[in-house]
């Protein structure tokens, strides 16, 4: 059993540090902005809750953090009582925020300044994955580190590999970013031609599914996305922040991605449709409307 603290409780971190806590049989004390979710984890989960980031990290063996972008990720490390002020050397930062791997280099150069580690860990597989303790987690890092923190992070992962040094684990999950953007614009585009060429969309996903075109997407938000329904995963919201960082990134490395800057642009159009918190299957909305 180790120390842990866990910082940002959204709908992610919630039942993350709950697995922690639960599967992993750590001692959990979490921090989240809005004290009263804090509260009501701890309660659920008979874990324990501080009133600063720095708080929470004190004594922890390792830190995790899950908040929404850079600048969120910066306060709670770095800034005014951020975990690092309150880490025990040796100890581990692990971010799972999908940031941006300029940030995650930053964070790694600034624990070693207080010799503390530091991981790069975005997750992905959504709110149920994360309800489900079945994330994919990409890690960068050191690969000693790595090793010590992975049996920790297992504890809401079913897949957990360290690519590379700080940063990677960023840049990976950016390469699965746009690998979703395309295959939902792809899906979408099939299911509307589908109808309106008045096919039985059961029945056609039912047989393309067991060839080539099928998918995870195909096979978990085809029947979803027929009905018209949008209510049942990450938002577009956090997709276009996700495809923001994507696209900074590839005007800094070189990359060409133009299917990805189209379908960023088509998320905008269901924003403008009011779709913010439609997941991203609502691709198909924009055809439809």
């Amino acid at each position: 059993m180790a120390k842990v603290a866990f910082i940002g409780l959204g709908v992610m971190g919630f039942p993350m540090a709950g697995h922690l806590k639960t599967k992993g049989g750590h001692d959990v004390t979490v921090y989240n902005r809005t004290a009263e979710k804090a509260a009501v984890w701890a309660d659920k989960f008979s874990g324990k809750s501080a009133p600063t980031p720095a708080e929470a990290a004190e004594g922890a063996d390792f830190v995790f953090v899950c908040v929404g972008n850079d600048e969120d990720l910066r306060s709670v490390t770095s800034g005014e009582n951020g975990a690092l002020q309150g880490m025990k050397p040796g100890a581990v930062l692990i971010d799972n925020t999908t940031a941006s791997a300029e940030v995650a280099r930053e964070l790694y150069a600034a624990a070693k300044e207080r010799r503390v580690d530091f991981i790069d860990a975005p997750v992905s597989g959504g709110q149920a994955g994360a309800e489900n303790g079945v994330l994919t987690v990409m890690c960068g890092g050191d690969e000693a580190v790595y090793e010590r923190a992975r049996p920790v992070i297992e504890s809401y992962a079913r897949m957990v590999g360290l690519m590379g040094p700080a940063g990677s684990g960023q840049l990976t999950k950016m390469v699965n970013q746009i690998c979703i953007a395309g295959l939902v614009q792809g899906l979408a585009e099939g299911l509307h031609f589908g109808k309106r060429a008045g096919l039985d969309i059961e029945k056609v996903v039912e047989v393309i599914s067991k060839g080539a075109a099928g998918s995870w997407q195909m096979e978990n938000r085809h029947k979803t996305m027929n009905a018209g329904k949008y209510d049942f995963g990450f938002a577009v919201d956090w997709m276009r922040k996700d495809l923001g960082i994507v696209l900074a990134e590839a005007r800094r490395n070189g990359a060409t991605l133009p299917v990805t800057a189209v379908v960023d642009q088509f998320y905008g159009d269901v924003q403008a449709m009011g779709g913010n918190r439609w997941d991203t299957s609502s691709l198909l909305a924009r055809l439809e409307k």
